[in-house]
């Protein structure tokens, strides 16, 4: 077996994939650089005969100087170690041992809480760990009462502290046979990696201080149907919590696909279109002004690239618009069946001898989700994306509430109202804009610190949206604004 220490960081050998991938990349990027072309910051006019309309090109949010430290601090090694000591203990079922002190997923429970308890020690008090726990009845993949147990550390926010972000990794894992709980299941890939990385997170992050809270939670009962999740988001809608952003990484260890070509550099993020938790009225509007791509997940998924596409993560991100794979779901649909926003980070292209498989050996090729398999620089860097969206996010203003586009005259200018925020440091608000077939927003207006607007040009013919400034110059996810009076 070749080492990964001595691949490339590009693809081993041109293969239908890659052609596939360069052509995405090529394509998504004329589609966005057209109309930037043709604007200038007095006037921005879009290509094809479409309406010119005031605003400058839109440009990412680049990291800040306490951004950048703290992403010079996530420690590949301790991930790489994470991972490792999740791996040792055999198995991580839901359906395993609680209470074998080196075996199954009791053990592994008590180890992640003692670990993040660590972390918390270091924080002055603003972080908090619990064992939030349940009996699961009998139900699909749980024949028997189950004890289920989430590991969840809360970093309260200072100045918003009702705002709530959270990031999960699922610590249970499987084998070939879904209700196989005692074979081995080492789960390194699927999703040790992801614990890892929601834990690096809640360690280096734990000595900061935040303006909202953010979460970070290692989640069990995943592999059995999202038991451990649902039972967290449901909690977080029964408190009535501003949960403005929720990620799950779930596979985001390995950067080497089945035919053995390797993308270091592109990290995955599903984000649907139309609402899971959507209703029949919400449906109704939706079709008839547009906006299918423009569902808040959607919208935090734009703000990940804004601000995590960029040379201090040293990844690409890729954004999928679908909820996720085929055939396969993660805990962030616990989170859109409640009507988060929500997105899952995967890896660009998986191996499934890796995944769902019995530790094995058949004709000389090595299956089952071990360590050795997984690329730990690659999780590191997958930290970094998440690091840079969960921090940006949580110290910028929350997105903007109560967007609505006023339609009761016709008109061929746009009326927008929002609600103002409550942040201390709040500045004001920007109104972005773009075609209805660009798939990201391209230009932005700065409206100031404002309630109501009115700008020069048809919301007939273009989309909108409203986010908010502080005086850092941090900028919130676009609020999509609702037709109203």
């Amino acid at each position: 077996m070749t080492s990964q220490g001595s691949r490339r960081d590009g693809p081993t050998k041109p293969t239908r994939r890659t052609f596939l991938s360069a052509a995405t990349v090529t394509a998504a990027a004329a589609t966005v650089a057209a109309p930037l072309a043709t604007t200038s910051a007095a006037s921005a006019t879009t290509t094809g005969g479409g309406p010119s309309g005031p605003g400058r090109p839109i440009r990412p949010q680049s990291p800040d100087r306490e951004l950048r430290k703290l992403l010079r601090e996530i420690d590949q090694r301790r991930i790489e170690a994470i991972v490792r000591r999740l791996a040792e203990f055999g198995t991580r079922h839901t359906l395993s041992s609680q209470d074998d002190p080196a075996r199954g997923i009791g053990a592994a429970r008590d180890w992640i809480y003692e670990q993040l308890r660590g972390y918390a020690a270091r924080s002055d008090g603003r972080m908090t760990v619990e064992l939030q726990s349940y009996i699961q009845e009998p139900a699909s993949r749980i024949p028997v009462p189950t004890r289920i147990t989430n590991v969840v550390a809360t970093l309260r926010g200072e100045t918003s502290p009702e705002r709530i972000y959270v990031v999960t990794g699922h610590y249970d894992s499987r084998c070939t046979d879904v209700m196989d709980a005692t074979s081995d299941a080492p789960g390194a890939d699927d999703d040790a990696s992801g614990v890892a990385v929601a834990m690096e997170l809640a360690r280096i992050m734990a000595t900061r201080r935040s303006e909202a809270t953010i979460v970070f939670v290692a989640v069990a009962g995943e592999e059995q149907g999202l038991y451990g999740s649902g039972y967290l988001a449901r909690q977080y809608k029964a408190a009535n919590a501003d949960v403005q952003g929720m990620f799950s990484d779930d596979i985001v260890g390995s950067s080497t696909a089945d035919d053995g070509t390797r993308d270091r550099r592109t990290l995955r993020l599903f984000a649907e279109g139309v609402p899971t938790a959507e209703t029949p009225g919400e449906a109704n509007t939706r079709r008839s002004v547009g906006g299918e791509n423009d569902s808040p997940s959607r919208q935090l998924a734009r703000y990940v690239s804004d601000v995590a596409d960029n040379d201090s993560t040293g990844m690409r991100v890729r954004v999928v618009y679908r909820r996720d794979r085929y055939l396969r779901g993660s805990d962030h649909i616990s989170f859109l069946e409640q009507g988060y926003p929500a997105g899952r980070f995967t890896e660009p292209n998986e191996d499934f001898a890796h995944q769902h498989q019995d530790v094995r050996v058949v004709d000389g090729k090595q299956y089952g989700d071990l360590p050795e398999f997984c690329d730990f620089e690659y999780i590191s860097r997958v930290a970094r994306v998440n690091a840079a969206a969960l921090w940006s996010l949580a110290q910028a203003p929350g997105t903007p509430k109560g967007v609505t586009i006023v339609t009761s005259n016709l008109t061929n200018d746009t009326e927008l109202r929002w609600t103002r925020g409550t942040e201390p440091d709040l500045a004001g608000y920007e109104v972005v804009w773009r075609e209805t077939t660009a798939p990201e927003w391209t230009h932005v207006i700065p409206v100031g610190d404002v309630t109501t607007t009115t700008i020069d040009l048809s919301k007939d013919n273009v989309f909108f949206g409203v986010r908010a400034v502080d005086t850092a110059g941090h900028r919130s996810p676009v609020a999509f604004p609702r037709p109203g009076s």
